[in-house]
């Protein structure tokens, strides 16, 4: 990103507290002098390898960067792989959770890298089950802007109005979300950028046989510029 130097990341694990009183981990990478932040919001996998190495990535490029354990309000410590026990274990764990909680714990997330950084300079970036996360935080938790990868369900949620500028990717070839569905996003929120790449779901994510590693690129570098436009200093 321009104007921003890359630094290694000081990386530690905090436990915050929700509105509800809940309490939860996150974990955190935080470079020197950071004037933005981003909420990393995970998949189904939980706070696993790949999405701790978003939120260094993140922090690389400057970014106070943040992932709460939206698991830990029913089993702690989730950090599953990407297979069908691992997804299989997802889902059940995200009919267990519902959609209230998570947010609540996004929003506390959003709250303690704000004191940091100031309340108009979190973001909020989401990936498959945290895409739909990241959209819900848009319409209902007020960060300054919000990014979606490959959200499956926001479609269900199309009727809600972002209050923040917002961006979704999506992979053409992707089982889960049709072109339909995506069309129908697209038609009731024609304000909203929306990039579609040649690329099933996941394509972001490296630890995946889905990755699409030009896909991904792209998807990163519109997604930087998104935020480098939107975020204030």
């Amino acid at each position: 990103m321009a104007g921003m130097s890359k630094t290694e990341p000081r990386t530690e694990t905090v436990t915050l507290t929700a509105s509800d009183g809940h309490q939860f981990d996150a974990f955190v990478a935080d470079p020197s002098e950071a004037s933005r932040a981003v909420v990393i919001i995970q998949e189904l996998f939980g706070v696993n390898h790949h999405i701790r190495s978003v939120v260094e990535d993140y922090a690389r490029e400057g970014f106070l960067a943040i992932a709460p354990a939206l698991f830990d309000r029913v089993e702690r410590g989730v950090d599953m792989s990407y297979d069908t026990a691992g997804r299989q274990r997802g889902m059940e764990l995200v009919q267990k959770i519902g959609t209230d909680g998570p947010l609540n714990d996004i929003a506390a997330s959003m709250e303690y890298v704000g004191e940091e950084v100031g309340e108009r300079a979190v973001a909020v970036v989401g990936f498959c089950w945290g895409g739909t996360l990241a959209w819900l935080a848009a319409t209902r938790r007020n960060p300054a802007a919000a990014v979606a990868y490959y959200g499956g369900n926001i479609v269900q949620f199309k009727d809600e109005q972002p209050s923040c500028p917002t961006l979704l990717h999506f992979g053409a070839r992707d089982a889960h979300i049709t072109p339909d569905k995506v069309q129908a996003i697209r038609e009731a929120h024609p304000e909203v950028p929306i990039h579609v790449y040649d690329a099933p779901h996941g394509f972001s994510c490296n630890d995946r046989e889905e990755y699409t590693p030009e896909a991904a690129r792209e998807a990163k570098a519109i997604t930087l510029k998104f935020l480098n436009c939107v975020l204030r200093e």
